[in-house]
């Protein structure tokens, strides 16, 4: 048996708490919210950039626009590869180091400009999107940004800047959201560095990067504790192997693939943090990191909205245009109402994240989770819309004389952000396990299922105590009043109701307390749909605190919106009609929590892996018979096959190496 499959559930619980951030210094709206509290000052009024941040920011985005009118997205969907040109081109406009203090030869913008930058490289193609967020949220800069040294600034960050591209390697074959079985190791050698070995599975940017920030487990040793670290590593080191380069059925210009380290020797100079901080270091990353997805979904939104208004408008079915008829109506009304709560959830967050002085990591999660399943529903929405034309590729609606509009490839690139940087799945488990903090904190032992009688007696009565004080607040609050929010005006009605039900969501979290103790971690079901009511009151929040400044901005310039911009107006409207939406899902979501087929549901499915159910397989293919390139069994070693060219940018190492 090998070492990665001897890990107990307990144990990798154990490694999975050690590394989240466990204290709150900072003050966080969504970690409120999920207690039942509404601390709306901490988001209105809306906060804003300093003007000449803004000016900056403007400028850039100016200057990327033009520039992306120039690449051909459709040339990367065929070829599937961005063409070494187009990254050229990019690292000249700087964009490899749009987040990167200018001292370290970046463009020092902030997150809010780097999200709008992210929106319009994916409106060409998604894998350019994939490209810079890989190697800037997530890859080389962040993480030095984070923990590193000055000197590990002054060393990588000029060469981040200037286009090395850095990838993220912590993926394994057989490790995904499981950080505990982590098999790849660093050794640490007689000279003070380390020499690393294993495998990493979906390296994104890993065939073309010069950098790589790598995951490795340091065993214990006389001169350090060990655990899981972080290291950047020179991608072109003797004994690194790019052994394969991924296909996937979207984002088919990005650079994924399987890299495996044989002895790679690092200097313990490029470790970053301390030994076992590893893990600290990646989940710290991933809280700002996270926010690069919900860019390009909100992105993904703005342009499914031009696409389906242009043709609903056009398009005449029985006498008058498609979009005129109810049933294509509130599809298009669904679009557009979402994509402006999604650019709202996007511009709060990435101000949130520069301003430095809130503690974003729910904020971060749930605008990941809600805007990548949000973002999904509009790319099918359009695709029903657009009818066959919506199922059919770009090139041949082109071949046939046709608008050549790549709806059906917006579906098979959107569908990845889901999985991305946590599933979906694991991104609710996550977030429940932030909103339930004080309770897991008040509670004690009475929520560790490891626990005796008498601890858990303990801990009982220290939970009456919080329980007393805290329960009493959920009674009432301004959401009963009808003079609250009323600067808002007719959006106050929706903040009322936003306040009202996040006590209903903080008495539905301690009855389920209540009720199952420890074992409510097993709850997944209840404990996601808790985690999609708040993500959906934070987007309603976030839609009406930005309609708001709209408004507040037109006036204060004396515009009118007549210019094509935003107008107060037509931004209360979107709000507006997205929080009835909105509250329509979480009415339901409400529903799901006490009243579904969750336990049915465990039951059946452990009847389909005993093989129970095999005959309901009959009548086809298994995918091992044929001639097929399938390998059965499933198997889950490092792939095979011949090594992958590596396709370098001319070196950006200059003097700084």
């Amino acid at each position: 048996m090998s070492t990665s499959t001897q890990i107990t559930e307990q144990q990798a619980r154990a490694v999975a708490e050690e590394a989240r951030e466990a204290g709150w210094d900072r003050p966080s709206f969504c970690k409120e919210l999920f207690l039942g509290r509404f601390p709306l000052e901490l988001i209105h009024p809306h906060p804003r950039a300093d003007p000449a941040d803004a000016a900056a920011g403007a400028a850039f985005l100016d200057r990327l626009r033009a520039y992306c009118a120039s690449i051909d997205g459709g040339a990367i969907e065929r070829e599937a590869r961005i063409p070494d040109e187009c990254v050229q081109g990019l690292a000249e406009l700087g964009c490899f180091g749009i987040k990167i203090p200018v001292e370290y030869g970046g463009l020092g913008l902030s997150q809010v400009v780097y999200g709008r930058a992210l929106a319009l490289v994916g409106s060409v193609h998604a894998s350019l999107g994939a490209l810079l967020s890989a190697h800037q949220s997530i890859g080389v800069p962040e993480p030095l940004k984070l923990a590193g040294t000055p000197a590990q600034k002054n060393e990588f960050l000029p060469r981040c800047a200037r286009g090395a591209v850095s990838a993220f390697l912590l993926t394994e074959p057989d490790v995904g959201s499981d950080p505990a079985r982590l098999r790849t190791s660093a050794t640490p050698t007689d000279d003070g560095g380390y020499l690393i070995d294993g495998t990493k599975l979906w390296t994104t940017n890993g065939v073309v990067a010069e950098l790589l920030v790598v995951m490795a487990r340091v065993p214990s040793h006389a001169g350090g504790p060990g655990g899981v670290s972080a290291f950047v590593v020179e991608a072109d080191s003797p004994g690194i192997t790019v052994e394969h380069r991924n296909a996937f059925m979207g984002l088919r210009g990005i650079e994924n693939g399987v890299t495996h380290f044989d002895q790679v020797r690092v200097p313990a100079q490029n470790r970053i943090g301390n030994e076992g901080d590893g893990l600290r270091i990646a989940l710290a990353t991933l809280n700002t990191g996270r926010l690069s997805l919900p860019a390009m979904c909100a992105g993904a939104g703005k342009w499914s909205l031009k696409i389906a208004r242009e043709w609903s408008a056009e398009r005449v079915q029985w006498g008058r245009p498609v979009g005129e008829h109810e049933a294509v109506a509130t599809k298009i009304a669904f679009i557009a109402a979402t994509t402006f709560a999604m650019e709202a959830v996007l511009d709060l967050s990435g101000h949130l994240a520069d301003e430095g002085r809130k503690d974003i990591r729910i904020e971060a999660a749930v605008a990941k989770l809600w805007t990548s399943e949000m973002a999904c529903r509009i790319a099918d929405e359009l695709v029903q819309i657009r009818g066959g034309r919506g199922y059919e590729t770009a090139d041949s609606l082109a071949a046939r004389g046709e608008r050549a509009v790549p709806a059906e490839q917006m579906l098979r690139d959107l569908r990845i952000n889901r999985i991305f940087e946590g599933s979906s799945e694991i991104m609710r488990l996550l977030i429940a396990r932030e909103a339930v903090d004080t309770h897991l904190n008040a509670a004690g032992d009475l929520a560790d299922p490891e626990a005796d009688l008498t601890h858990k007696a303990k801990s009982a009565a220290h939970a009456s105590g919080f329980y007393a004080r805290w329960l009493p607040q959920l009674a009432t609050g301004p959401g009963l009043l009808p003079t609250s929010y009323r600067e808002f005006g007719a959006l106050a009605t929706h903040l009322r109701y936003a306040e009202r039900t996040s006590r209903k969501l903080a008495r539905s979290t301690f009855y389920a307390m209540a009720r199952w103790q420890a074992a409510l971690e097993k709850r997944q079901g209840f404990l996601g749909g808790i985690v999609d009511i708040g993500a959906e009151l934070f987007a309603i929040t976030a839609a009406c605190v930005r309609a708001e400044l709209i408004r507040a901005e037109e006036g204060s310039d004396g515009g009118d919106g007549g210019d094509g911009g935003p107008n107060g107006a037509a931004a209360y409207e979107l709000a507006a009609a997205f929080a009835a939406q909105s509250r329509l899902r979480i009415d339901a979501l409400f529903d799901g929590l006490w009243h579904n087929t969750d336990a049915g549901d465990v039951a059946l499915a452990r009847g389909v892996l005993a093989g129970e159910y095999t005959w309901l397989e009959d009548g086809v293919l298994d995918p091992s018979e044929g001639t097929g390139p399938w390998i059965a069994p499933w198997t889950t070693g490092a792939a095979t096959g011949e090594s992958v060219a590596r396709r370098f940018l001319p070196s950006t190492r200059g003097d700084v190496r």
